[in-house]
């Protein structure tokens, strides 16, 4: 192809040429959420960035099988291999069905998704629907001597694969340092390495998300599903992984080990990380208690917030920065990006009314190509979003009388502005009709009166009283019913 995409590899630390396995077909796995919890803003990072991926590899013109899991079980408290299950938790403390949870939060994550202007993935498995490939990669494995059973569970032998491959090949890890950051946890002592992490683990009594195999009435470890699910979907051999840096190590550690281990070759070409999105400074996530609800964002209820955030204003936040660089939550930086995407909209909106003239007199010569040179830079989307400001400028020129464009590069200019703007950054403009804006606000208010029910029903009247309050305080107001409650928007 023309246009050739420079990646930057995990595995190989260095960008590469993006080569398909099988051209024009591309296998994309990204790594889903665990839904117990409503999405974070921490949530639409990686989503946003695989969506530009997904996006910019079928411009580029190749037919893309997107993967991206649902994480339904064996997501345990501490790790992969102790604690309690987060899903089944959730399901105990709110007296529900685990499955209950699961379709709850799925669905909230995809209207999130819809709202961020997300592609939904060609195939969204769950983990629980996947227990028999989960069981006989765990066979696979223990047929080639890298694993063992002990109590009912089933470990993964890392000294010995450590000894014939290498584990640590993403992470740089050795297993020396693996060894001297192990923590002492439950369920240690059935080990014969603490590195050692768990394929399938025998439940407990109390354990509520079990299936039957040849160990014991049980689950798989976290790190089965998408190894099983990957290679159900894209095949033994794919060409990209993706997913949060958080997961480098132990997750997508532990599923290269997996990989090779069961059918003697790595299974992915392509390893990508996006950063983290901080706060303070310190990762953005359930497990440190400083998230930020995107349905928060989008209402303004959250007590950081200074005001409601759209949609769009958090994808043109996450877009600004690339993708392998942290981003760091702040008032001031969302404000700034409300208003660069306000411009950028205002460009557009312009460049649709302007007439053209007998010469160009405006810098807009090669933007296209500049566009193209900065995606095929491992997805610089801020860089591209640099060159679509110098276009504004010289839009507001020509707006202005003060340049001209000939018919030919203003055609341009309008198809590459288009292209880049909504096409692939997946940006849209969010300025409609009251009709369009209610129906905006009403998901919005929905999803909040959603979470609202969620914590009556465990009795938590702090965070129910606190979401009728914030959105009353917005001008909402809220009646319960028998039925649920109502609301309407008082003018």
């Amino acid at each position: 192809m023309e246009n050739k995409l420079m990646i930057y590899n995990t595995l190989s630390r260095k960008k590469e040429v993006f080569e398909p396995l099988h051209a024009p077909n591309v296998g994309l796995y990204v790594c889903g959420p665990t839904v117990y919890g409503d999405a974070h803003l921490g949530h639409a990072r990686p989503a946003i960035t695989f969506d530009v991926l997904f996006r910019y590899l079928q411009t580029l013109g190749y037919k893309v099988r997107y993967v991206r899991n649902i994480t339904d079980v064996g997501h345990l408290e501490h790790d992969a291999d102790a604690g309690e299950d987060k899903i089944a938790k959730k399901a105990r403390l709110e007296q529900l069905e685990p499955m209950e949870v699961v379709q709850h939060y799925t669905l909230r994550y995809h209207k999130a998704m819809e709202a961020l202007n997300v592609l939904p993935p060609s195939i969204e498995p769950h983990a629980s629907g996947h227990i028999i490939e989960q069981i006989q990669l765990v066979e696979e494995i223990l047929k080639n001597g890298y694993a063992y059973v002990s109590e009912g569970s089933v470990y993964f032998d890392v000294a010995k694969y450590d000894k014939d491959h290498n584990y640590g090949v993403l992470s740089g890890r050795n297993l020396d340092d693996v060894l001297n950051t192990t923590r002492e946890l439950d369920g240690q002592h059935e080990k014969r390495n603490p590195a050692d992490f768990a394929l399938w683990k025998c439940a407990q009594p109390e354990h509520i998300m079990r299936w039957p195999s040849p160990w014991s009435d049980g689950f798989p470890g976290w790190h089965c599903e998408c190894t099983a699910m990957g290679r159900k979907y894209l095949g033994e051999q794919f060409d990209i992984h993706g997913g949060g840096m958080d997961l480098i190590f132990p997750h997508h550690e532990c599923e290269i080990a997996q990989g090779v281990a069961s059918m003697g070759k790595p299974v992915v070409k392509y390893w990508m990380h996006n950063n983290m999105i901080t706060i303070n400074g310190q990762k953005m996530g359930k497990s440190y208690n400083n998230f930020i609800n995107l349905s928060e964002f989008f209402s303004g209820s959250h007590p950081l917030l200074s005001q409601p955030y759209s949609p769009m204003t958090i994808r043109f936040f996450i877009l600004q920065a690339h993708y392998r660089s942290t981003v760091d939550f702040g008032n001031e930086a969302l404000q700034a990006a409300e208003k660069g995407l306000q411009r950028l909209m205002d460009a557009w909106n312009t460049l649709g009314s302007l007439a053209a003239g007998d010469a160009t007199t405006v810098d807009v010569a090669g933007l296209r190509a500049k566009c193209f040179d900065a995606m095929n830079d491992d997805m610089n989307t801020a860089q591209v979003i640099s060159h679509l400001f110098d276009a504004s400028r010289a839009i507001n020129q020509i707006a202005d009388k003060k340049a001209t464009i000939t018919a030919d590069d203003l055609a341009d200019l309008k198809e590459t502005f288009r292209l880049f703007t909504f096409d692939i950054l997946g940006l849209k403009e969010e300025r409609g009709s009251d009709s369009e804006r209610e129906a905006a606000f009403g998901k919005v208010v929905d999803m909040l009166l959603e979470q609202r029910q969620a914590a009556k029903a465990v009795k938590d009247w702090a965070t129910s009283d606190k979401i009728r309050n914030e959105l009353a305080a917005l001008g909402f107001e809220i009646k319960d019913g028998k039925d649920g409650a109502t609301w309407k928007l008082n003018r």
